[in-house]
């Protein structure tokens, strides 16, 4: 926990960012998207997690989330560990990262420089989670989630960006299982 953020009610739903360390553009490479979207669909199915919302940007994602078993913290921190684990092999064994040593001398420092990892650091750990408690904060946490994409000037419309939930919500299939807000 960093800066004294913490998920307090476990069975809420919160508004969450995860950043990459060093914001490193890590999420320009297709199959490091999928490997989120199948993690996010995996703690779907298996461990109980509840989407509402979620958006891949270059270096961070933002999450609209709760959990069945009001055990968030818990799904949130194997998710983290999971994706950090997978997205560091396939940087390691695919040719088709250009900026591979790069990332890895990257992500290895912040590694060395965290006494909670034992060598690689993927994601930086302050989650800034914030409960959504009343309608019009949820309203303006879906927007700004659904609205990363134009205002990067990724897209023109929403709906337009693949790794986001704004397809759903316009009502076009999207590729994460939510639940609407």
């Amino acid at each position: 926990m960093s800066g004294g953020y913490k998920i307090r009610n476990q069975s809420g739903i919160h508004f969450l960012s995860f950043a990459v360390v060093e914001w490193i553009d890590v999420f320009t490479r297709r199959v490091y998207c999928e490997l989120i979207v199948e993690s996010l669909n995996h703690c779907v199915k298996q461990k109980g997690l509840i989407v509402y919302a979620w958006v891949i940007m270059s270096n961070h994602l933002h999450l609209i989330v709760a959990a069945k078993n009001d055990n968030l913290s818990d799904v949130l921190r194997d998710f983290k560990k999971f994706t950090a684990r997978e997205i560091l092999k396939s940087i390691h064994s695919e040719n088709v990262e250009s900026r591979k040593n790069w990332m890895l001398w990257l992500f290895r420092s912040a590694g060395a420089n965290n006494n909670r990892n034992k060598g690689y650091q993927f994601w930086r750990q302050d989650n800034h989670p914030e409960e959504l408690e009343t309608n019009n904060f949820k309203d303006q946490k879906l927007d700004y989630i659904h609205s990363n994409p134009v205002k990067a000037g990724i897209v023109d419309e929403p709906e337009q960006y693949c790794w986001s939930s704004a397809r759903d919500y316009a009502g076009m299939q999207g590729l994460v299982k939510i639940e609407f807000l």
